[in-house]
């Protein structure tokens, strides 16, 4: 029985818990500690959606929908998008309901990928698609942003699917960004689609952060490029509903008849509950978020005045609720190191930079989900740490 552990595919031994995961509970036990670590909303799910779900739990909602989620939701999310982001998807064929943002990519890129294979990934980026990406035997190749203002520019881009050729089969894009918080204008996105059309390569945009853009509405790059595109995107984030696990793919039906093999066989469906809550928070709470959105907007107004009095350089953040911070020049460069004496010293936690790859190495990512109460104390303790190490 000793040797079953060596059984497992070859392929974990290239994953690991992420370093924001192990991060988190390393500092957790410290006392004290305020925590400014997990992407996780502070908002309650708006009053009026927990009453759907509970009054689906009342009339027994509480079998099976089909795979592809229950037609009332998926015309919702359908209609949602075509409002939202002018992108019109057939809700019979090119909607489907999956278990979080989370299975919306599990089962996109498993769809698609075989070992040989190749994704691009603009980074710094989101730790979560490379252990997927690896699982199916491709490798992740990563652009680095961090000269473009973490953009990724279609020179870029054009370059890397010029030199590796056919080996690419997808381009991942996430934005608003974890962990940037950066976003891409309209002009921005044309320019992509305009590259990646001459390419047979799927893109798969996360959007899960859509409903928090800051200074102009958002814009999938599925109104640009509608053919190759797979869109991820979810309540989790916009109605403050991460626990009821409610994510979407939206794709043209030739890809999202491939997809939805994938997604039955890891899941079946979605909890059937949390989809007749959803429609709640799609129908009548379409735009729920705006309220989050304009306290997100004075949680990074606050938070970015602060940390570039104290040196730090700073993309401003147009989207989601993240601060990727440079750590000044005097100070320790490495990340982890960094994160690790400012937990210990002045019961602060922030996420180190390596956690989403080598080319974040010297930043730092802050969460402004938080209370402004909280935000302000824990700007009174970076403060404070940063004067202590100067000195």
């Amino acid at each position: 029985m000793s040797t079953l552990s060596q059984r497992f595919n070859p392929e974990l031994e290239k994953i690991t818990v992420s370093l924001i995961r192990q991060f988190d509970e390393r500092v957790s036990k410290i006392p004290n500690m305020l925590k400014l670590t997990l992407g996780e909303p502070d908002f309650d799910t708006p009053e009026h959606v927990k009453q759907a779900g509970i009054q689906a739990i009342e009339d027994n909602f509480s079998h099976y929908s089909g795979m592809a989620g229950l037609n009332d939701i998926r015309q919702a999310a359908s209609a949602f998008f075509k409002e939202k982001y002018q992108v019109n998807y057939d809700w019979q064929t090119e909607v489907m309901v999956t278990v979080g943002a989370t299975e919306a990519i599990s089962a996109t890129l498993l769809s698609m990928l075989v070992p040989g294979d190749e994704v691009i990934l603009p980074a710094p980026i989101y730790p979560g698609y490379e252990p997927i990406i690896h699982l199916a035997g491709a490798t992740p190749v990563y652009i680095d942003t961090t000269s473009n203002g973490f953009i990724l520019s279609p020179e870029a881009l054009e370059k890397e699917l010029m030199a590796r050729g056919n080996k690419v089969k997808a381009v991942i894009l996430n934005f608003p960004s974890n962990p940037t918080g950066v976003t891409y204008t309209a002009s921005e996105l044309q320019a992509l689609a305009d590259v990646l059309k001459k390419y047979e390569v799927f893109v798969i945009s996360d959007e899960i952060y859509s409903e928090l853009s800051y200074d102009a509405p958002h814009q999938s790059i599925a109104e640009f490029l509608y053919d190759q595109t797979i869109v991820i995107n979810g309540l989790s984030k916009s109605h403050a509903m991460t626990g009821w696990r409610i994510g979407f793919i939206f794709a043209p039906q030739i890809l999202a008849q491939q997809i939805i093999k994938v997604h039955q066989y890891l899941v079946t469906a979605a909890s059937t509950i949390s989809q007749k809550a959803a429609v709640r928070a799609l129908v009548e709470g379409i735009n729920d978020a705006q309220v989050m959105k304009e306290e997100y907007r004075k949680r990074r107004n606050m938070v970015y005045d602060a940390m570039r009095d104290m040196g730090f350089e700073i993309a401003k953040p147009s989207g989601a609720f993240y601060i990727f911070a440079k750590i000044p020049e005097s100070y320790l460069q490495d990340s982890m190191a960094f994160c690790v004496d400012l937990a210990e010293k002045n019961q602060l936690a922030i996420i180190p930079g390596i956690a989403f790859g080598p080319e974040a190495e010297g930043y730092v990512r802050i969460s402004y989900a938080a209370s402004m109460e909280q935000l302000i104390e824990a700007m009174t303790r970076l403060g404070d740490y940063m004067k202590e190490q100067k000195a």
